[in-house]
């Protein structure tokens, strides 16, 4: 890896201002962040500002106890949860501040930013913190302090999601490697079943086709879509990544739509945002930095949740196969475009997961389980919440 070695994970942030982070290459390659093409020999700044534009949540210590009696830091086992919240918290930022917003040190903080670092601040009642992530956690058979897989931090990110009335958004968990147009389109349009079964009635048809894209407009938005979190859990290989799937991957972070991928080496998780060559570029969690406490005027002091040094990267042969792909649709127009992107690139790379428009017969939707919040019935859940990712459907040629 062109990055920092596994030492990492013993760095704090006061060590981090003496390591020396290698800068951003000097290349003809283009360099794709996250739907957003860029030129390093041109566009160098504007690449820097994107990536520190990204939330960058670490290893923390010093926060209040997980659960009363728990640990009060997450160094050592929290860094996929760390990956979880990146991901989310790039589609909040989407959601709430756009794709375009940056990020500048010792700016005025904009209400939706707070809002939206508050959701992720380390404490009890903070939707999407480390306690809540590490208790929900539990229900899967994950106790607090164990490390979690990609599937299982997808798979907590849904349950919490539930609870955030600021956000709305739907955060769906695309399992055994199909997304299915139908299952998504009744959970983000919940007003369909209020029509009439999707598609059945020649009325209820007009009606989406008068609708669509008309959820573009502000507040009125969640009414008619509610924007769409989109996890998909796969497994790329058996130990190592097949090479048959390298652009493939390469072409997630092209889509407008991408949230990147959380993933990494086996105990050791990062969250990719993009790729130049054969390299992908990540944000590294495996630095400890101390608990942040809102200041009384609700700013929160923000510059260790932005990581201000050339982003880490490493060759995309060395990523663990298991990993989750992210991506966000505010509208329904955007996810009708990402429909037709996939099934695009699908006819000259080998699809990562299959795309279709209604449930397969032999499939079992998670939704129709009945889910109760403390996860009782765990042998029934265990096909579809498998923490260590042994559940997983092996892609093959």
């Amino acid at each position: 890896t062109v990055c920092l070695p596994t030492v990492t994970s013993t760095l704090t942030y006061d060590t981090l201002r003496f390591v020396e982070f290698e800068d951003f290459p000097e290349t003809s390659e283009p360099v794709w962040i996250l739907g957003k093409e860029y030129n390093a020999l041109t566009e160098k700044d504007e690449i820097l500002s994107d990536v520190t534009s990204r939330l960058w949540f670490t290893y923390r210590k010093n926060f209040p106890p997980i659960g009363g009696t728990g640990p009060t830091s997450d160094t050592g086992w929290g860094c996929m949860l760390r990956c979880g919240q990146m991901i989310l918290g790039e589609a909040l930022v989407c959601r709430h501040l756009g794709r375009d917003w940056r990020w500048a040190k010792g700016q005025k903080q904009r209400e939706e930013y707070i809002s939206l670092l508050n959701a992720f601040i380390d404490k009890k009642d903070s939707y999407y913190s480390i306690h809540q992530i590490a208790q929900m956690g539990v229900g899967e058979g994950k106790p607090i302090g164990q490390w979690y897989g990609p599937n299982t931090v997808a798979q907590v990110l849904k349950k919490l999601a539930v609870f955030d009335t600021w956000s709305k958004v739907v955060v769906h968990v695309a399992m055994d490697n199909t997304v299915v147009i139908e299952e998504i389109k009744r959970l983000c349009m919940p007003w369909l079943d209020a029509a009439g079964a999707y598609g059945e009635s020649e009325g209820v048809g007009e009606l989406n086709g008068c609708l669509e894209g008309a959820c573009a407009m502000a507040e009125e938005e969640t009414a008619l879509w509610r924007p769409l979190v989109l996890l998909i859990p796969l497994r790329l290989g058996l130990s190592d990544i097949n090479d048959a799937y390298i652009d493939t991957l390469k072409q997630c972070f092209m889509l407008p739509q991408s949230l990147g991928v959380i993933g990494g080496k086996p105990n050791s998780a990062h969250y990719f945002i993009g790729y130049v060559g054969e390299e992908l570029i990540y944000l590294d969690p495996h630095t400890t930095q101390p608990a942040v406490e809102p200041s009384e005027d609700s700013q929160v002091p923000d510059e260790t949740y932005h990581c201000q040094h050339p982003p880490c990267r490493m060759h995309i042969c060395e990523l663990d196969p298991s990993i989750a792909a992210g991506f966000f649709c505010r509208t329904e127009d955007e996810f009708d475009d990402w429909c037709m992107r996939i099934r695009r690139a699908s006819l000259w790379t080998l699809p990562m997961f299959e795309l279709v428009d209604s449930q397969p017969s032999h499939m079992v939707s998670v939704d129709t389980l009945n889910l109760t919040p403390d996860f009782s019935d765990s042998d029934r859940l265990e096909r579809f919440f498998d923490s260590e990712d042994e559940e997983f459907e092996i892609l093959s040629l």
